[in-house]
């Protein structure tokens, strides 16, 4: 079994078929080496069916008419039906192949029996849908069909999708639908890296999902799951039937809590070190999605018929809702601290079964994009990239996935977010925004910011102070010392980033432990209030005069003066102008599964506010030679000795 030694280092388990489990040696088992490709290269299966029933079909394939029975790999047509492939998962992203990759030409391939329509379709940026080439076929028995499909019409935008339609009398079965590519010389090896800490449940559902498909997987060389966790994925009873099932592609490693981005990392730290090629790849995945599996297929035939190395990502879809696109592609306003920006004409929060309010027209990504970073949800790596621009920087968590895309595309190695790559991850505005990795968030976008933009401090300080200012307003005194030290960490210098995060974890937890309104409570367990003394006040919307209520506000709460003792403020409606009006308020949490209690305290609230203006004025005084510093330490830091180092080996 995995483990630990006596002296608390890391150690490797590689599972292989019919062997039961073996500590690794000294040497890894798995020597990654490009392998001559076996036929055509598959770039997305057509799936007609989703991996788990909260899917909506229509995702994969949509009835447009009549009646159709729709398995994950089977779509079966009963007579005048007709149903399209022009959807989230059914269309072939041909502006993305044309602009990116040396294709040309891809064939759309199917196995079909009785008779039928079977109509290949594109659409443009704008939309605009037409046939490019339509079969009939008349009694099939598992008859194969293939469509050569031009891409040459699609560099702003468009996609490629298949329809299927029967007419009176007719039945069709259409199954083992591939979009393929001529092969490249070589097939670079892929490896599927899997971060987790205590969510082996979650880790375990999704090895099972790469378990069931790897005879689809292709590219996959391996999987590493990287376990941080006390409650470790191989002490679930499924794990060694997993194992089994992966045999020899599974690596599992247990290692110290260095967030995700020591647990993404490890999967670079191995794959660039057991390698007997300069062309590989390291697909990040993290353990809390409902995996798409063909998602492994799209991104690697990708990056494999790339012209040059780029960096590709993944589409995160809602989980509470999946039927929404988090976003089509987006970017981080660097000098500002602001990340998840959409790109113009990206989707953002899109119903993808939905229609454009303003055009009429359905959610569909037609206009080609291009994303300042992709988040770590699914992202691919090639390992040319980690040898021109180095290591992850050891940030524990957040903005590790940002600052990584623009330190390489600093070396021309550009983000592609590409659509129909999908998994489902758990909805950001679900997510309470005070928690204690909020630090992690400001610390590390203002490090990110100093390497990859103009820093500009009148700016930066500009934004703190407002962040500050409507903190203290909102009665948020633990976020407001969590910012305070942000902001005095990043002062410190890079040596803040010598342990990985683990000691910031510990004190800022430590530090939001002293205020109560950071806690949660059941919403008729509320400390102190009788649960029929809080009823709702809703607020007034945003003012229309900002500024001047902003100074009222503040004029109020230095003179202690307020317009309610207590009250229940809505979730979306906890606004600083409005909680800025209560002695007491009792907010819901954003994941809506509890309530915080917000209390004014005029002794904190001068407190930390004149401690937050010293530390931004000092940011601002200071600023540029702290930046110098990180500049010069970032070689060093995002090296392989310093990550070896950090895992203890």
């Amino acid at each position: 079994m995995a483990g630990k030694t006596a002296t608390g280092r890391p150690t490797t388990t590689n599972r292989a078929r019919g062997n039961g489990s073996r500590a690794a040696s000294g040497k890894e088992q798995t020597t990654f080496s490009e392998h001559s490709s076996q036929g055509r290269l598959t770039t997305q299966r057509g799936l007609f069916a989703g991996p788990s029933p909260i899917v909506s079909k229509d995702l994969y394939a949509e009835i447009t008419s009549g009646e159709a029975t729709r398995k994950r790999d089977v779509l079966s047509l009963e007579e005048s039906a007709r149903v399209s492939g022009n959807t989230y998962f059914g269309r072939f992203p041909a502006s993305y192949w044309q602009r990116w990759t040396t294709v040309r030409e891809v064939r759309a391939e199917l196995v079909v029996s009785g008779s039928g329509l079977i109509a290949a379709r594109a659409s443009d940026y704008e939309g605009e849908p037409r046939t490019v080439e339509a079969r009939e076929v008349e009694d099939a028995k598992q008859e194969a069909v293939s469509i050569d499909l031009k891409l040459d019409k699609f560099l702003d935008g468009g996609a490629l999708w298949l329809d299927f339609e029967t007419e009176t009398g007719q039945r069709l079965q259409v199954e083992q639908v591939r979009w393929t590519v001529e092969p490249p010389e070589k097939i670079r090896p892929t490896a599927v890296t899997i971060c987790t800490m205590n969510r082996a449940d979650d880790c375990l559902k999704n090895l099972r999902a790469l378990a069931g498909d790897i005879s689809s997987l292709d590219t996959l060389d391996a999987i590493y799951v990287a376990d941080q966790g006390t409650d470790r994925v191989d002490s679930r009873e499924g794990f060694a039937q997993v194992a089994e099932d992966l045999g020899d592609k599974l690596h599992y490693i247990t290692q110290p809590n260095l967030g995700g981005a020591g647990g993404f990392t490890r999967g670079l730290y191995e794959v660039a070190g057991h390698s007997e090629t300069e062309h590989a790849n390291v697909l990040f995945m993290d353990d809390d999605v409902l995996l798409e599996p063909d998602l492994v297929i799209r991104m690697t035939a990708f990056s494999n018929r790339a012209a040059n190395p780029i960096i590709v990502g993944g589409q995160m879809l809602n989980l509470l809702h999946p039927h929404q696109l988090h976003v089509g592609a987006e970017y981080a306003r660097l000098n500002t601290l602001e990340p998840g920006m959409p790109v113009e004409h990206s989707l953002s929060t899109a119903d993808l079964l939905g229609v454009d309010e303003e055009t009429g027209k359905p959610n569909k990504q037609e206009r080609r994009l291009d994303a300042g970073y992709n988040g770590w949800w699914s992202c691919l790596i090639p390992a040319e990239v980690v040898r021109a621009v180095g290591y992850p920087m050891p940030f524990f968590f957040q903005w590790d996935d940002a600052e990584y895309s623009y330190r390489a595309r600093a070396h021309g190695f550009p983000t592609v977010t590409l659509p129909g790559a999908g998994v489902w991850h758990a909805d950001f505005h679900w997510k309470d925004w005070d928690e204690w990795h909020r630090y992690f968030n400001l610390r590390n976008s203002i490090i990110t910011a100093a390497l990859h933009s103009e820093f500009n401090l009148i700016v930066l300080a500009r934004v703190l102070m407002a962040q500050l200012v409507r903190y203290l307003l909102g009665m948020q005194y633990g976020l407001t010392h969590t910012l305070i030290k942000a902001v005095e960490d990043f002062l410190e210098g890079p040596e803040i980033l010598r342990d990985g995060g683990v000691a910031a974890m510990k004190e800022i937890r430590e530090i939001r432990a002293k205020y109560p309104e950071t806690k949660r409570h059941d919403p008729t367990e509320v400390p102190g209030i009788a649960s029929n003394d809080i009823g709702i006040i809703n607020g007034a919307g945003r003012p229309s005069l900002q500024r001047l209520v902003l100074v009222k506000r503040i004029v109020d709460r230095l003179r202690g003066r307020s317009r309610f003792s207590l009250g229940a403020i809505p979730m979306d409606e906890a606004s600083w102008w409005h909680v800025a009006l209560f002695d007491t308020a009792v907010v819901t949490d954003a994941n809506q599964e509890g309530v915080r209690v917000r209390k004014y305290d005029r002794d904190r609230m001068l407190e930390l506010g004149k401690r937050g203006i010293r530390v931004i004025n000092r940011l601002r005084k200071e600023g540029r030679a702290v930046q110098a510093q990180y500049k010069r330490a970032l070689p060093e830091l995002t090296s392989r000795e310093n990550w070896k180092r950090l895992y203890e080996l």
